[in-house]
């Protein structure tokens, strides 16, 4: 093989490889970790969009309402697999930065094997409590059978959706961020190819949405186990491994309870939100769609800085450097706030282009346009949360952030959804104005930012790591 080929093969390999936090200058490391991640969680974010756009353009606004009207009881019942994906990544992050292969290992074969018992639960229980929780949101009959559909298929093909998910989730805690983009584009491409063959082609409308977005996370975890299976040179996955064990198996769980707790509360709260937008019409549900897939997209590098804390504090904790984590936490700041800043001057600029992407109806365009320019300042505020809930997590303390998200969703989001909502209603607005969903989030974000840096501050989340469990 020429020297030049062989030059080349090894820097591709030293691309798609774990990536060692702890050594290096921080900024350097965090984004190098991030970027990769970021295009990969805007793939994913894809997913949910051109699920949104096909159905806009080939089945109608109805249709758009019931994909949105689902949205809140499929988080709840995903629930579960975020509370040992969180887990997974964070326990994997440590024993890493520690440079102990045999714990590794023994929590990588545990998370498998959680994540195979996440996904039955999934797929027994979701289609059973479909139709109760879309009744108990008062979903309209216009399209309630639209949403019953749409998460019946999904959760009974939850198992490609968990692993992906998890296993992604512990290539990052590797610092492999590369891997886990790879296969999420093609994953990408082939859901946008079958989400227009199902539903122009076939005309299944949103149950073919959630049938393409199922093929194509399958594949995705197939993906992330084949890559996972051959890093022979950071750990040995054995059959005995994926036994789970009492101490392995409570430290995972331990750690992503609190993420599964919080992520069930944020459900929850958007169930009782959903509640609420339901009974502003069927225009503010389209609208709330909308304005959320748009949300989606300009809150990525927020979730993208947040786990790369994660996994950057996790590395670090686990090999005894909290001075460079407290380094990192500064810059990791600067840059995650530097991106939020960009993007809602974008929001604020070209945001109703946006609007036309997934439907023709002006005045949809026109309400759409307003919420979303409600939101843009909060991204900035969401920058500040994200990655110091990130550095908490990564350390290991989680209870911290789920009672930070307790308090922003259950005690500030929804009494000032209700509260705006009764104090805004009129002739066009019976039950209330639109503008209170989206300014009762917008408070709730920018008085959280302020919670999770006061939280920093008090240094709680130091005398939460758990130095032996690594």
């Amino acid at each position: 093989m020429p020297e030049t080929d062989v030059l080349r093969k090894m820097n591709l390999n030293r691309l798609f490889t774990a990536q060692d936090m702890t050594i290096g200058k921080p900024w350097k490391q965090i984004t190098q970790f991030a970027v990769p991640m970021l295009i990969g969680n805007l793939a994913q974010q894809l997913y949910s969009t051109v699920d949104t756009i096909v159905v806009g353009k080939y089945v109608g606004d109805n249709a758009l309402s019931a994909v949105g009207s689902a949205s809140p009881v499929l988080n709840l019942m995903l629930a579960l697999f975020v509370g040992v994906a969180t887990g997974a990544g964070i326990v994997v992050s440590q024993h890493y930065g520690a440079k102990n292969r045999e714990a590794l290992a023994q929590s990588i074969g545990n998370c498998i094997t959680l994540a195979a018992l996440a996904s039955v639960i999934t797929m027994v229980l979701g289609p059973l409590l479909t139709m109760p929780l879309l009744r108990l949101l008062k979903t309209p009959e216009s399209i309630l059978f639209w949403c019953r559909d749409y998460l019946v298929i999904f959760f009974l093909g939850a198992a490609g959706f968990t692993f992906y998910n998890i296993l992604s989730g512990i290539l990052r805690g590797l610092g492999d961020s590369l891997s886990a983009l790879a296969f999420l584009i093609v994953a990408t491409v082939l859901n946008i190819f079958l989400d227009i063959w199902f539903v122009a082609g076939f005309g299944m409308g949103v149950a073919g949405v959630s049938l393409a977005t199922i093929i194509a996370q399958i594949i995705s975890a197939v993906c992330c186990y084949w890559r996972l299976a051959h890093m022979t040179d950071v750990f040995r996955l054995r059959r005995e491994h994926l036994r789970l064990t009492k101490d392995c198996a409570m430290r995972i769980i331990q750690v992503g309870i609190p993420s599964g707790i919080t992520q069930a509360i944020f459900s929850v709260s958007m169930l009782v939100v959903q509640t609420l937008t339901n009974s502003l019409g069927e225009m503010v549900i389209a609208c709330n769609v909308i304005v959320m897939r748009v949300d989606g997209f300009a809150m990525m590098p927020n979730m993208t800085f947040g786990n790369a804390m994660s996994v950057y504090s996790g590395q670090n904790v686990g090999a005894g450097k909290l001075k460079r984590v407290e380094e990192g936490t500064r810059q990791g700041l600067l840059l995650s706030v530097g991106t939020s800043a960009a993007i809602t001057l974008l929001l604020l600029l070209f945001g109703r282009n946006l609007m036309h992407l997934f439907t023709q109806t002006e005045a949809l365009i026109d309400l759409s346009a307003r919420m979303l320019r409600i939101l843009a300042a909060g991204y900035i505020a969401m920058a500040v949360s994200q990655v110091l809930g990130g550095i908490m997590r990564g350390a290991g303390d989680t209870v911290t952030p789920m009672w930070l998200s307790v308090i922003s969703t259950v005690l500030l989001r929804l009494p000032l959804a209700y509260g705006m909502a009764a104090l805004t209603r009129c002739d066009a607005y019976p039950n209330g104005r639109p503008e209170a969903l989206f300014g009762s989030l917008l408070i709730t974000w920018v008085l959280g930012a302020g919670m999770h840096f006061l939280a920093y501050r008090s240094g709680i989340w130091k005398k939460k790591i758990n130095y032996e469990a690594m």
